[in-house]
């Protein structure tokens, strides 16, 4: 089931203590404030949705510098604590249907004891993992949980694209090993470029998480932040396998390069050798041709033929002087 693109609450739930799970409405949520005494929520909103902007600044209770930060249109993944909540910025690959994974889709995540509160610009599928999960009778204890669920599922899915990078720069590496295998002009350019927008977010992925485990207290259980931690690891494991497929991918633009010039100086020495050889050639031809009396030969019908016959053996003697030289 996907995602409704056009109404201002995704998904929301609403939980007690003792397991119980209320679907809510945009009319339930729309004229209160975020958080409601004795329960807890997870509110997945649409950003772009104009009645979202007006209840976050009018109706929402969220401090206005928040509501300014969860609805600014560019975010880089960062952690910020504000006074008894956080402000979560994550990044996820987009697998949505035309777009390419390596530009990856923002969700603002603010966050209590008694409500999550996430907005996105496009389908993001961890939220959607989240809503199947509690669908399916699998609530979450606290609003860490929900949180933990949502970054343990974008990374999930990151490791899979990198992975695929990975094997797409050895399967470069063993076509430039066949002799005379090049590649296309911007095969390695598209790919690097690829490599360098994931990386663009991966890093301070890393950073954001390392913050919400450390800045968590009150909010986060151990267990909580054990999970984060292991998070955290497995996101500095994919920036440290992008930081070496970007440095593999260097090399072999170097080896492209390389191997480019080796074949531009090896048509050049070709060009050289020809015009060392008909450089004489031409010389007589030109020294001969001039239309001058007292030229040797002109009288005599094989004149033309002891001249052909001279050029054949100052050819034969150049090929012949080159080899020796080891230039052919």
């Amino acid at each position: 089931m996907s995602e409704p693109s056009a109404t201002p609450l995704i998904h929301g739930f609403e939980f007690d203590s003792n397991g119980g799970v209320k679907r809510l409405s945009w009319e339930d949520v729309k004229s209160a404030p975020a958080e409601c005494p004795g329960v807890y929520r997870w509110l997945h909103l649409n950003r772009l949705s104009p009645e979202v902007r007006d209840w976050l600044t009018r109706t929402s209770g969220i401090d206005d510098v928040i509501d300014a930060s969860l609805l600014q249109e560019d975010t880089r993944p960062r952690c910020i604590r504000h006074g008894s909540g956080l402000l979560v910025n994550l990044r996820g690959v987009n697998l949505n249907e035309g777009a390419e994974p390596e530009d990856m889709i923002a969700i603002r995540i603010w966050m209590t004891e008694s409500v999550v509160v996430s907005l996105r610009a496009f389908h993001i599928r961890a939220a959607q993992d989240l809503r199947d999960q509690i669908m399916a009778g699998d609530v979450p204890e606290t609003t860490g949980e929900i949180i933990t669920f949502i970054a343990a599922r974008l990374t999930d899915r990151i490791e899979p694209v990198v992975s695929d990078l990975d094997s797409q720069t050895d399967d470069f590496e063993e076509q430039l090993l066949q002799p005379g295998a090049s590649l296309p002009k911007t095969a390695l350019a598209n790919f690097r470029r690829k490599v360098l927008a994931l990386r663009r977010y991966i890093i301070p992925q890393r950073e954001a998480l390392s913050h919400l485990a450390r800045e968590g207290d009150g909010i986060l259980s151990q267990g909580d932040v054990l999970h984060l931690r292991e998070i955290g690891d497995r996101v500095t494991r994919i920036g440290e396998e992008l930081d070496s497929i970007r440095e593999r991918s260097l090399v072999l633009q170097e080896q492209v390069v390389e191997e480019r010039a080796e074949r531009m100086n090896q048509r050049l020495f070709v060009l050289a050798i020809i015009s060392a050889v008909f450089l004489p050639l031409g010389f007589v031809t030109g020294l001969f041709g001039v239309n001058l009396g007292g030229m040797p030969g002109a009288a005599s019908p094989l004149g033309f033929t002891i001249l052909c016959l001279i050029m054949v053996v100052v050819t034969a003697g150049l090929l012949f002087l080159f080899r020796r030289m080891r230039w052919l």
